[in-house]
Order: C-alpha cells, then sequence, then structure tokens
C-alpha cells in the first residue's frame, strides 16, 4: 500500500511539475508561487503593494503534490503500529511469563501456559481471529471481545476493562492481566477450549526443557 501511494506520488509531482528553473534540480515549492511570479511580471494599475500581499496570500497554499506527501506520512504513521507485531520464541515466552509471575498463578504451571499460548496463537502476539457474530479473538491468548475487551461492538461487556487493541501489544502486560482475570473465574484455563484439548492433564515439560531461566 506505502508503496503505491509513494508510487502515485511520485507521478503525480513530474506530472504536475512545480519546481525550480531548470538549471536547478527539482523541488517542491508552495503553489502561489508560480502565480505571484506572473502577477509581479503583468502589467495594469494593481500596486506593488497589493500585488505583493497577494503573492504572500497565494503563497500559503499548498500544493496538491505536497498535501499528498502529508497524507502518505500520516499513513505511514497509523501503519507504524503494525510493525511492532511480535511473534515470541517458546523460551523466550516462557521467561517473560515467568516474569510476569504466571509460574504457579492458580496452580498452573509456567508450561501450562506456554502450552496455551501455542495452540491458541502460535506464540504470535498480532494474531486476531474475527467469529461469525462479529467478536474477535485477540493476541497471544486469543482473548474474547464477547465479555473480556473492548472492540468495535457496542454494549459489550468489558470484564478486563481495556480495548481489544491492548492485547496485541507484544509487552503483554495487558495480556497478562486479563489472562488472570479470566483464570479466577470457575473454570481457570478451562476456559480455553485449546487448552482443554491440548494441554489439560498432558506432560508438558518439553514446553520449558531448555529454557534459560
Amino acid at each position: 500500500v506505502v508503496s503505491a501511494l509513494w508510487g502515485a506520488l511520485l507521478i503525480r509531482v513530474h506530472s504536475n511539475p512545480v519546481s525550480s528553473p531548470v538549471s536547478g534540480p527539482p523541488r517542491l515549492v508552495s503553489c502561489g508561487s508560480s502565480q505571484s511570479s506572473a502577477l509581479s511580471q503583468s502589467g495594469g494599475s494593481t500596486s506593488t503593494t497589493g500585488i505583493e500581499a497577494r503573492s504572500r496570500a497565494l503563497g500559503r497554499r499548498w500544493c496538491p503534490a505536497a498535501i499528498m506527501l502529508l497524507a502518505l506520512v500520516s499513513l505511514l504513521s497509523c501503519l507504524l503500529p503494525s510493525s511492532e507485531a511480535k511473534v515470541y520464541s517458546r523460551c523466550e515466552l516462557a521467561r517473560v511469563l515467568q516474569d510476569f509471575g504466571l509460574d504457579g498463578y492458580r496452580g498452573y504451571s509456567l508450561a501450562d501456559w506456554v502450552c496455551l499460548a501455542y495452540f491458541t496463537s502460535g506464540f504470535n502476539t498480532a494474531a486476531v481471529d474475527h467469529e461469525a457474530d462479529g467478536s474477535t479473538n485477540n493476541g497471544i491468548f486469543q482473548i474474547s471481545s464477547r465479555r473480556w475487551c473492548r472492540n468495535l461492538t457496542p454494549n459489550a461487556p468489558n470484564v478486563c476493562r481495556m480495548y481489544c487493541s491492548d492485547l496485541l501489544n507484544p509487552n503483554l502486560k495487558d495480556t497478562v492481566i486479563c489472562a488472570m482475570k479470566i483464570t479466577q473465574e470457575p473454570q481457570g484455563l478451562g476456559y480455553w477450549e485449546a487448552w482443554r484439548h491440548h494441554c489439560q492433564g498432558k506432560d508438558l515439560t518439553d514446553w520449558v526443557d531448555g529454557c534459560d531461566f
């Protein structure tokens, strides 16, 4: 998308050039500069002071190319957060979750959490799964917007008191806070179908084996 916009910008600049004379390199200038030059060369009864005033007013107008450049910069700033997505390695995630105090939380081992993260998101902090009802499952633990976070659905519960986009942050702080609240429910980690099917009652030592804590 960015490449396409940049290409369109270059085409726009070359097809409607507003640049300095041929002797110098092309540069973006305000739209009013060429018009003010033409005014200063024209005859008539208009006073020099009036022409200068009009030139200054015109000089404050932006060229379409300059507006496109500003739009491109704004788009890039919007896209930057997506570049923060992170896919953890097994041991890297285990260390982070241990630092957040999940090892032994509510009776669940660190391996339980690592196993859960793998089978829900593949350790991807930016994972988002869209359901048929319009809800989403978000982040490394695929936390649902039906109850736990605020999405676009109005009047939906927001037990974790955060936006679902907060659960996509690679530092995992909000994700861990929300996951702890979910685990306080009677089901515990059983809330997650992936944990029940792939992790519950199994030997999970391999999930943290060889990790340096």
